[in-house]
């Protein structure tokens, strides 16, 4: 028994998230890199370097230097087994990342040192926030020109309203950063920037020591000293239970490109971080040391293999132990399923494990069984929660261009929608499908994989819409009533939901005034 709590307590799984571009790819592969999962760092745009990052596995990923969608990855580190999931920080992609972090314990928030905090980040922060999930702060891009480490420290603890506490320190910035000072562990590391190798460190214990001026200016070493004296009368010490709380951030400073201050970050994560936490369901709160699995889908991507068309669904493991080849309930379906080749992942690579615990996320083979919140249980009757459709934005006709490759173009829409990147509505008047997503670059998104996955052309037609929510009511005669005058913008999504296409924000108004017995929701769970 103790081996199993062992193993549950070794799990370390978190999301890294951001602002696009403050460099959550490029901190992934450097993770990976520190935990030897891989041996040489890719790069997530640039000439000089060949490999491309490993959680960017898409082809259109790899194209436009952005992550579209979440990558899971788990390695193991000193004793631990770390899952990775590193998400989008487009804001077209926002309802990826907000599922994510209903699977995860904990977060790193990745932020450019020039550029501060940004209104992704913000929004990110305030999931976190609602869900108590404890934070880490990484500040990158230390190798180019940016803010004041101090301002920067207050400008995180105001806008993401959070108490702060640095656990490394940078030496200077720019052309002249010498590295990071680890006050965590009280010693200087010290790196000849590699952007894809591990290079030595030194090892330096003593700051009043002059000894330390070998290793940087005079000027250097006596501003350092300053500052950690500085840091130790202003912030209170490290509290791990009070980061645990999700009120305290510690704070660690670097260059994910050129591997400063990484190894800092990753040795005292391990340390610190939670390992998996209860989650609550609808009936009860779960917890991860008990003996019966439980698990919930948080994500389904399709075509991770172009070989093979098949779908994954990504279930978050809340309690007990999965094994191969055992029978599971599926609560939705009310029916038992057995999976002969469940997989753990390294972005694209996956291989067939036997048994997983709670805290781990694994991939299920799905013929089309799964959705975005299915639960999976051995038996007991449980519904996980939290994991909405938001009422879309932007609407457009989706199109068949090429009629012989009818077939293609329905099982494409099919399988993306189930990945939850974007809703289809079918309208009940004349027939036709309508897409709504959040985001414009989602449409560039669904027609590239359309062509290069299923070899389907589709275009898009505009059509002016506002909002699309979904409606009922306890008065049958009343549904009816309303569906029946507005007959043009009623339609159903996948589940066979009833829909309402408002083409503006006053007509919604007025008919929520005009129907006071209908409900209108403004996300799929309700």
């Amino acid at each position: 028994m103790s081996t199993y709590t062992d193993e549950i307590n070794s799990r370390r799984t978190f999301a890294i998230i951001s602002h696009p571009d403050a460099g959550k790819t490029t901190l992934t592969e450097k993770l990976l890199l520190f935990g030897g999962a891989i041996h040489v760092a890719g790069a997530v745009k640039s000439n000089k370097i060949k490999k491309t990052a490993t959680s960017d596995w898409m082809e259109i990923e790899r194209q436009r230097g952005i992550s579209v969608a979440t990558s899971v990855m788990g390695f193991n580190y000193r004793d631990y087994k770390i899952n990775i999931l590193d998400t989008p920080g487009h804001q077209d992609f926002a309802e990826d990342t907000f599922r994510t972090l209903t699977a995860v314990d904990s977060v790193i928030i990745v932020i450019d040192s020039a550029k501060g905090v940004e209104v992704q980040t913000r929004k990110l922060m305030e999931v976190c926030r609602m869900r108590k999930t404890p934070v880490i702060v990484f500040i990158n891009k230390l190798d180019r020109e940016g803010q004041d480490p101090f301002d920067l420290l207050d400008e995180v603890e105001e806008e993401l309203q959070i108490r702060v506490r640095p656990l490394s320190w940078p030496i200077d910035m720019g052309q002249r950063f010498k590295g990071v000072y680890n006050i965590y562990e009280q010693g200087l590391n010290l790196f000849t920037p590699d952007k894809q190798r591990i290079t030595e460190s030194v090892a330096f214990d003593d700051l009043s020591s002059p000894e330390l001026e070998i290793y940087m200016s005079k000027a250097q070493a006596e501003k350092l000293r300053a500052d950690i004296e500085l840091i130790d009368g202003v912030y209170q010490p490290f509290d791990k239970e009070e980061y645990l709380a999700g009120q305290l951030a510690p704070v660690f400073f670097g260059s994910a490109l050129n591997n400063f201050g990484v190894q800092e970050l990753l040795n005292c994560f391990v340390e610190i971080a939670p390992s998996p936490r209860p989650i609550a369901a609808v009936e009860r709160a779960v917890d991860p040391h008990e003996e019966g699995f439980t698990g919930f889908v948080f994500k389904i991507h399709a075509n991770m293999d172009p070989n093979h068309r098949s779908c994954i669904a990504f279930v978050k493991i809340c309690s007990g132990r999965f094994e191969r080849n055992v029978n599971y309930k599926h609560i939705r379906l009310g029916k038992q399923f057995r999976f002969s080749s469940p997989t753990a992942f390294m972005a694209q690579r996956k291989e067939t494990v036997d048994e997983a615990f709670a805290g781990d996320i694994i991939g299920l083979p799905d013929t089309g069984n799964f959705r975005i919140g299915d639960t999976l249980t051995s038996g007991e009757e449980l519904h996980f929660r939290g994991l909405p459709s938001f009422s879309p934005e932007l609407f457009k006709y989706i199109e068949n261009q090429d009629p012989m490759k009818a077939k293609q173009l329905a099982k494409g829409i099919d399988q993306l929608m189930g990945e939850g990147v974007a809703q289809l509505f079918t309208n009940q008047f004349n027939g036709r499908k309508i897409i709504g997503t959040v985001g414009q670059l989602q449409f560039e998104v669904i027609q590239y994989r359309l062509l290069h996955e299923y070899g389907a052309q589709c275009r898009w037609e505009p059509i002016s819409l506002y909002k699309a929510c979904w409606i009922e009511s306890d008065k049958p005669e009343a549904l009816e009533a309303f569906k029946k005058r507005k007959s043009q913008y009623i339609a159903k999504d996948i589940e066979g939901r009833d829909v309402y296409l408002a083409d503006s924000g006053y007509v919604l108004s007025m008919a929520q005034q005009d129907f006071p017995d209908i409900r209108f929701h403004f996300t799929s769970e309700f």
